[in-house]
């Protein structure tokens, strides 16, 4: 399983995510151009000694990932209908977050396999990218069997 994450502004957010896949096994894309140099001390120390522990790859342009892509590609978004424990996850899928100030363009919406949303209280725009992907994370883990292949917690 993949995280995929389109343009992400904050490097804070960005570390937490990384952290996220380096702690469960994910591998993660990072689709520029980013509101942060990658290099960021904030980055840094958002992802903790973690960031070594993560397989990642940085795509220049969301042209050059959707070239690349080989897996069904799963958008949590607002903009959505179906709520994400309604859907079927396979283990090779890619989930994708947008950026925390846009989320992401008509074109990647439609790019998208399945769009999926988190259901909050009316009159709440959204959570955070980096909880809403561990949200969605933990159950795409749960359906797939994603957590028996992690090591027992010391």
């Amino acid at each position: 399983m993949r995280l995929a994450l389109f343009q992400p502004d904050i490097p804070q957010n960005c570390g937490a995510l990384l952290r996220l896949c380096a702690c469960l096994g994910l591998e993660a894309d990072i689709i520029e151009p980013c509101g942060f140099i990658l290099g960021d001390r904030r980055l840094k120390r958002a992802g903790l000694d973690y960031l070594q522990d993560v397989r990642w790859q940085r795509h220049n342009s969301w042209d050059a990932y959707e070239a690349e892509r080989k897996s069904r590609l799963i958008l949590l978004t607002t903009a959505a209908e179906q709520p994400y424990w309604q859907f079927r996850f396979r283990p090779e899928d890619t989930l994708m977050v947008g950026r925390e100030s846009a989320g992401v363009p008509e074109t990647v919406h439609r790019a998208a396999d399945a769009r999926l949303v988190i259901p909050m209280r009316r009159g709440l725009r959204s959570l955070n990218v980096a909880q809403a992907a561990a949200i969605v994370v933990g159950e795409a883990l749960r359906q797939t069997g994603g957590y028996a292949s992690l090591e027992e917690p010391s």
